[in-house]
């Protein structure tokens, strides 16, 4: 481009929504540059969002029954025991039958298991492997628990049988880690029922450095399904990735005593393992029965209260038969519905962003959230937002970064932003939804707590409406040396308010002419002749 001679005005273009490209206007006498000022933010739409409760049975939560079909009380999970021995049959030998047949039964009720494996559980057979008992393996004979000599405690320092244990762990690992069929996995193995004790024989308990072997043999076997123990355990539980089970819920829950579940978390300074860690147990069969009925107020042992205990514990999930069989109704059963709500998680999304879109321009939402529950969700599953039509046909979705496990119960709110640059929407409304994935296909579905939750489609929470809109004209802005002073053209322009701003230094710029016009093509001149004066033209929002 030539260097002027004489004094020089430029012509500049700006768009609020899209940055231009323009092509370069010769001038008789001066030259005129255009260039683009960047692009200002499409119209937001602010959206309040009512709460409503949870469901009791959103996944991953609540209580939940022994293994079976139970239409009496709603449910996302179900438990199951499995003797070692049924699944292992040598050193490295194992037989899945058993444990796939119950995994498999109950997701086809649409729910997921919590298991646990046991050596010895009191009144039935062992569980310990034949092949450990023909080797010689010792035991212990015992009468208490009704056992009667019926099941037998071993040697947790036998040789073989610490190898079978840590082999056995290993091969579990490989195979169900990360299976959608799974919830949780209770590690038990060790102790009567495997809840980690022989109460009253202490001392045929396992070591601490057997309990160091299975504790650390689960973690490298497991990196994505959550496990609990019955208590902290072994050496140094603090940076272990498991969490704790509590199968005296609400009986001998709280302290004092000090062992008591949370008196012993706190004398091993885990009480915010919740944080990161799933939470869960049983509650005490003793109580079951009663301690929804307000005739009783000596069910529960004073002090055990079951809603401090979740709230002290930050519990998610409780194995409860009692509420499926026989079941309960009236008040009962809407104090107990209330019980499993209130344990885990609770989200709900209070406040929705949602910015209108041009057709080849970004898609943004902002979102606060909220965690009106006890604990955080623990495992990140895809969370997508959605788009629906006028039909509420489903018609495009993105898989977001946002992470469930990061959003704890707090008394501020949780943000989450996403812009999405190819959104793919054609032009129109359409309503943006919000879903989490459970990655079991026929699993429960995971719910907000939210008014507007499976209110266009199952499974969604809508968020609000948007618009698709063309994206804007690009004007053109050109200029030339007249008789009156300095003439400048915009062409190409959509209709609405447009305004030619002028400067001298690019800091402060003035105002020329503003019109509101249907017109495509227009003219302004500027009249002042000054030795250097550029131009811009400032479109519609």
């Amino acid at each position: 481009m030539a260097r002027p001679k004489k004094a020089s005005h430029r012509a500049v273009v700006e768009d609020p929504h899209d940055c231009l490209t323009m092509q370069c206007a010769a001038c008789s006498i001066l030259s005129a540059a255009l260039v683009c000022a960047g692009a200002a933010a499409a119209a937001t739409n602010p959206y309040s969002l009512s709460y409503r409760p949870a469901p009791p049975d959103n996944p991953l939560k609540g209580f939940f029954p022994y293994a079976g079909t139970y239409t009496t009380f709603p449910h996302s999970l179900e438990w199951g025991y499995l003797p070692l021995r049924s699944l292992m049959t040598g050193p490295t030998n194992f037989d899945w039958t058993d444990l796939d047949k119950l995994l498999d039964d109950i997701a086809q009720r649409g729910h997921q298991t919590v298991f646990r494996i046991y050596l010895d559980y009191p009144s039935k057979p062992t569980g310990i492997p034949q092949y450990l008992l023909d080797a010689g393996l010792a035991t212990h004979a015992y009468t208490d628990y009704s056992n009667n000599g019926i099941s037998v405690s071993p040697d947790y320092e036998n040789t073989l049988l610490r190898q079978a244990l840590r082999n056995f762990i290993a091969a579990l690992g490989a195979r169900y880690d990360g299976d959608s069929r799974v919830g949780f996995i209770t590690v038990g193995l060790l102790g009567f029922w495997g809840e980690w004790h022989t109460y009253p024989h202490d001392a045929w308990f396992a070591p601490v450095s057997v309990q160091d072997e299975v504790l650390t043999a689960y973690e490298r076997a497991f990196g994505k399904t959550k496990l609990l123990v019955r208590k902290p355990a072994g050496t140094n539980p603090g940076p272990r990735r498991i969490g704790y089970h509590d199968d005296s819920f609400a009986y001998q829950t709280l302290d004092p005593p000090d062992w008591t579940f949370l008196g012993e978390l706190k004398a091993a300074g885990e009480t915010n393992k919740w944080r990161t860690q799933p939470m869960g147990g049983e509650v005490r069969p003793e109580v079951q029965p009663c301690m929804w009925d307000t005739n009783q107020p000596a069910c529960v042992p004073v002090g055990q209260e079951y809603s401090t205990c979740v709230n002290l514990t930050h519990a998610s999930w409780m194995l409860n038969h009692r509420v499926f069989v026989p079941g309960f109704t009236g008040a009962q059963k809407d104090l107990a519905l209330a019980g499993a709500r209130r344990l885990g998680y609770e989200l709900y999304v209070s406040n929705a962003e949602l910015a209108d879109a041009r057709l080849s321009g970004p898609l943004a939402v902002r979102l606060e959230l909220w965690n009106t529950g006890v604990a955080p969700f623990y495992y990140d599953w895809p969370v997508q937002l959605g788009a629906l039509d006028s039909h509420n046909t489903l018609v495009r979705t993105w898989t977001t970064p946002w992470r469930l496990s990061s959003v704890l119960p707090a008394e501020t709110n949780t943000v989450w932003s996403y812009t999405e640059t190819n959104h793919g929407l054609a032009i129109g409304l359409y309503k943006l939804v919000l879903c989490v994935h459970n990655p079991l296909t026929n699993g429960a579905l995971f719910r907000f707590a939210n008014q507007t939750q499976d209110a266009n489609l199952a499974g969604w929470l809508t968020l609000g409406q948007i618009s698709v809109v063309s994206n804007l004209a690009r004007p053109r802005l050109s200029g030339s040396r007249g008789l009156a002073g300095f003439d400048l053209q915009v062409s190409s322009a959509a209709p609405g308010v447009w305004a030619v701003e002028q400067t001298s230094d690019f800091a402060v710029w003035t105002p020329l002419v503003a019109t509101n016009t249907s017109t495509a093509e227009w003219t302004v001149t500027d009249g002042v002749s000054s030795p250097a004066r550029f131009y811009r033209v400032v479109g519609p929002p």
